[in-house]
């Protein structure tokens, strides 16, 4: 079996290519492990599909199943183009429907599609929470400083994550163009690096509520700067992928 580990933004993914659809959940949970497998925070497989370029099976690092993932959506497009499967502007299929790709170099944009805001004034901890779909749920809420990212421990993330079964995100809006934010992320139990999803549901919030430009910046705990704009009713989200190693099993 040939794997191909790519990073995104952070996010770490294994990605193979299939030919038929099969529960690949327990192999996912055993490759994704840190210690005792290869270690990553999901596990894509492409398979072939007569309407698109091809549609892929997406495992979160515990075996569990997400529909839409931003950062493996932009490895995946970056392996599929390289791998001659696809070309440089592509469509794929999502469990959370297609994805428009565009692969230039290192530098990989995909769309979210269209967000929606699922409900609004959440109140958890005197923290304001939206609800949002963005291929995945996201409970968003906005702090007035990045430095209140630390007021919050962890269990009380976990625990907004089990009672709402969605992600959670606190992002500080810092100006007109630029956000920082993180991720609490569902299926790794965690504070992931960067979370693509996440980054879109962030900014569809901003941007509804006006409070930023068209074109944003938004930094995660990985430090790479992402780009997202807003092009009709659907979100775009942009940034570098790195191809890390070939493996064969």
């Amino acid at each position: 079996m040939w794997l191909t580990k790519y990073n995104a933004s952070g996010n770490d993914f294994l990605i193979s290519i299939g030919f038929i659809k099969k529960n690949r959940s327990k192999l996912a949970k055993k490759l994704c492990n840190r210690f005792s497998g290869i270690g990553a925070d999901g596990f894509v497989v492409l398979l072939p599909n007569k309407k698109f370029a091809y549609e892929w099976e997406f495992y979160n690092s515990d075996g569990s199943n997400a529909n839409m993932c931003g950062n493996a959506s932009r490895c995946v497009a970056h392996y599929a183009y390289n791998n001659k499967l696809a070309s440089k502007n592509h469509t794929f299929l999502s469990g959370a429907g297609e994805i428009k790709a565009n692969v230039s170099n290192d530098m990989v944009e995909i769309n979210l599609g269209r967000v929606a805001i699922l409900k609004e004034n959440i109140i958890e901890d005197n923290l304001n929470f939206s609800l949002l779909d963005s291929g995945v749920p996201h409970l968003v809420s906005f702090v007035k400083s990045k430095n209140n990212f630390n007021d919050y421990e962890i269990n009380f993330l976990r625990k907004l994550r089990l009672k709402y079964n969605a992600n959670v995100n606190l992002a500080c809006i810092l100006d007109r163009e630029n956000i920082s934010l993180l991720t609490y992320e569902r299926g790794v139990e965690n504070i992931t690096l960067a979370c693509g999803t996440g980054m879109g549901a962030v900014y569809f919030l901003a941007r509804y509520n006006n409070k930023i430009n068209n074109n944003a910046v938004l930094t995660p705990p990985s430090n790479e700067k992402l780009y997202l704009r807003k092009i009709e009713n659907e979100v775009y989200f942009k940034g570098k992928v790195q191809k890390i190693a070939e493996i064969f099993i």
